[in-house]
């Protein structure tokens, strides 16, 4: 894929620094004022964008008393938890997602959103948001991919859970309904994920197979994972974002604090420039360096037409002289002129 996505003033692409997209989610503990301190403290941090997800408790389930509304996962953060009051605790109010995006587009921070349902996306081109989200729980809603697919707007759209055949579909469902800036995230859904389970390898694979842009929706602790997928070929790292996980809030536990988010952004950036391209030989940084190579020397005085020997002679640094690769050449031949201790040994030595 040679073209870059747009989104509003970044250029995403492997010729563009990684777009880092902080997730609030629901670490604003249902307070308008947490939420705007951490929009303060992501743009503090030089993320790019901040993402909310728009939905409430009845857009996305019902409170339904069957134990299948339940989360039963004894390892689960939520275990015991009812999908309804979870989501209740951790939605963000729709009231308040203009004065979160008039913080963001203040601190120059981009905001945009996961939509959960048809009613998110029309409340979410209402405000004119510049891209879009699918999260890995809803890449198998193709008729929510085909309704933001119709808006223009860039989709990101992340891989968990997802078989090569599910990703296939929402891609074909993406492009059929005009949508061609699509950005897949690998990702693992569970939360926190870990290294083991991340398998960065496929990052290039979806690349090569979707032609798209590629990057990393990232549930690991820490950010070496993060910083790993830019070596090959992540294009946007997406982490959650607390103000501290001491905190709590319902994703706080695999939750970066900017301190972390900070190192993100710095690392990541030195991972991207450091790939650089195929090169050998001196760079133009290392030419002062060539001089500390080693070479041959005359390491003790040495008349003319006197024979060189090992112990006249000798491979040192600095590398003023001749190459080491010469210096069994130079055994037994005679001087063409004296030589001094600590001399570089040239062809004209030689007679």
């Amino acid at each position: 894929m040679s073209q870059s996505i747009q989104i509003e003033k970044y250029s995403i692409g492997q010729n563009h620094p990684p777009f880092i997209i902080a997730e609030m989610s629901g670490n604003h503990n249902q307070s308008l004022e947490q939420a705007l301190k951490i929009v303060e403290a992501a743009a503090e941090t030089g993320a790019h964008a901040l993402k909310l997800q728009t939905y409430t408790a009845d857009t996305m389930t019902i409170d339904g008393s069957h134990e299948s509304f339940y989360i039963n996962d004894p390892n689960s953060l939520w275990k015991g938890q009812s999908l309804y009051n979870l989501y209740q605790k951790a939605y963000t109010p729709w009231e308040w997602h203009e004065a979160i995006f008039k913080r963001c587009y203040a601190l120059g921070i981009i905001p945009f959103s996961t939509p959960f349902d048809d009613s998110a996306v029309d409340f979410l081109e209402n405000l004119n948001v510049s891209a879009y989200k699918i999260a890995s729980f809803e890449n198998n809603h193709l008729p929510l991919i085909r309704k933001v697919a119709q808006t223009g707007k860039p989709m990101i759209i992340s891989t968990g859970m997802a078989s090569l055949s599910e990703l296939e579909e929402a891609v074909d469902t993406a492009r059929s309904e005009g949508c061609q800036d699509i950005i897949l995230l690998k990702c693992t859904s569970t939360y926190p994920a870990s290294p083991e389970n991340s398998h960065l390898l496929t990052i290039p694979h979806l690349r090569e197979l979707f032609d798209v842009e590629v990057g990393l929706s990232d549930h690991t602790m820490g950010i070496g994972v993060s910083v790993a997928s830019v070596a090959l070929g992540s294009t946007v790292i997406e982490k959650h974002f607390t103000l501290s996980r001491a905190e709590g809030g319902v994703d706080s536990a695999f939750s970066m604090e900017p301190h972390e988010m900070k190192q993100l952004v710095q690392e990541s950036l030195k991972a991207w420039q450091a790939m650089g391209k195929v090169h050998y030989g001196s760079s133009p940084a290392e030419e002062k360096s060539r001089v500390f190579r080693r070479s041959i020397y005359a390491v003790e005085d040495i008349k003319k037409e006197e024979t060189l020997t090992y112990k006249n002679i000798r491979i040192i640094r600095p590398g003023k002289g001749l190459a080491p690769k010469y210096y069994d050449t130079l055994l037994g031949k005679k001087t063409s002129i004296d030589l001094k201790r600590g001399t570089p040994i040239s062809w004209n030595c030689i007679g």
